[in-house]
């Protein structure tokens, strides 16, 4: 089938003319003259960081609750995404790991295979700095416990794992996630300039909310965040809600990692719902225009959408092409999935049409329409 649209984003660019599916997969690009202009084709977008949404803390979701997570994120977009477990006890890590829907591409929810993929959790801790701790609770932080993170990576399918580098005991982590095949992003962390190069240099390859949570920047003393954008083999992650990291250092950051950073939500379960209160992690948290915070006023993850946040960059003054690809082929790229986050003959036929407001008009997954009635 074709999808009726006049361009589609091809691996970072705007190519006029329609697609083709067939059989679940991308089977042409560019095709003839569209029937709806103004409307656009680009890949699923994939989020590496979701803590809830729709009122869901996945911290202690059942098969259901993913279900409804699921059937949300794909109104804003999302067709993959990482459930993502911050610092906890490890009985509630083992407990929220093992009921986690399957592996990479497990989608089998109540209701039939309908959700985004899922491609595995992400574990936010509990390996980080006591100094850069945000609103992870201290009482389940642990330092480096080879032990304790083979346990954890036994207990379910782990895609990424954030720690703090600098601490000790911690290269040697990144070590058993690297052989693991598993992601290691540095993150909540106070590493120096050169504490954050010999981590790159060992094997973490991407950095978590940057500049949230990490070592403040100086002249002298770049720390995490100057050292990582320096980096041409880091990639960056960055939650664009203008709340988090300021207009002109979100614009700076895109700037020096073109082609290099990854949009990320950081969603509690606040997102899509408006304002109230919720509970993350065991914790209450209140949304109020927009922003969640603790009741002592910590930023506590974010009520942001992928969509929200590529509408945010490209307000800025980014390309469309650019903040797209932000949310789509880099993510992807970042957890070894270059299938995903591309329309290109033979990827998988994950798509979202926009129409000329950046409005979602139809989401496919596997080229069925998981919008339509």
């Amino acid at each position: 089938m074709r999808l009726g649209v006049e361009a589609a984003l091809v691996d970072g660019e705007l190519v006029r003319g329609d697609v083709e599916l067939t059989d679940g997969v991308v089977t042409a690009v560019g095709l003839g003259s569209a029937s709806a202009a103004g409307r656009i084709a680009v890949p699923g977008f994939v989020d590496l960081q979701v803590n809830g949404f729709a009122g869901v803390d996945l911290m202690r979701a059942d098969r259901a609750a993913y279900a409804l997570v699921g059937a949300k994120l794909i109104e804003t977009g999302t067709t993959a995404y990482q459930p993502t477990f911050v610092t906890a006890a490890e009985e509630a890590l083992v407990a929220a790991l093992r009921e986690l829907p399957g592996g990479r591409d497990e989608r089998e929810l109540p209701g039939g295979r309908d959700g985004p993929r899922i491609l595995g959790a992400h574990l936010e801790g509990p390996f980080l700095s006591p100094d850069r701790m945000g609103v992870h609770p201290p009482a389940w932080r642990r330092d480096p416990d080879r032990a304790l993170l083979l346990r954890l990576l036994d207990a379910g399918p782990v895609s990424q794992v954030t720690l703090a580098p600098e601490l000790p005991g911690a290269l040697d982590l990144v070590d058993v996630l690297v052989e693991r095949g598993v992601v290691v992003s540095a993150g909540h962390s106070d590493a120096t300039s050169t504490e954050a190069h010999r981590a790159f240099d060992r094997g973490v390859g991407t950095v978590t909310h940057l500049f949230n949570a990490m070592r403040p920047l100086a002249p002298r003393d770049p720390g995490i965040a100057l050292t990582a954008l320096a980096r041409p083999d880091v990639t960056v992650q960055l939650i664009a809600d203008g709340h988090h990291v300021a207009a002109e250092t979100l614009m700076v950051a895109c700037a020096a990692a073109r082609g290099r950073f990854a949009l990320v939500t950081d969603a509690a379960p606040a997102a899509g719902m408006g304002d109230g209160e919720f509970t993350l992690a065991g914790g209450k948290v209140v949304s109020a225009g927009g922003v969640v915070r603790t009741p002592g006023g910590q930023l506590a993850g974010s009520a942001l959408t992928m969509l929200d946040a590529v509408r945010t960059l490209h307000r800025l003054g980014l390309g469309l092409e650019e903040a797209l690809t932000a949310a789509t082929a880099v993510p992807a790229r970042i957890v070894g999935r270059p299938d995903l986050g591309r329309l290109a003959p033979g990827s998988p036929a994950d798509v979202v049409v926009l129409d000329d407001d950046l409005e979602v008009s139809s989401v496919l997954i596997d080229g069925r329409d998981r919008l339509a009635g």
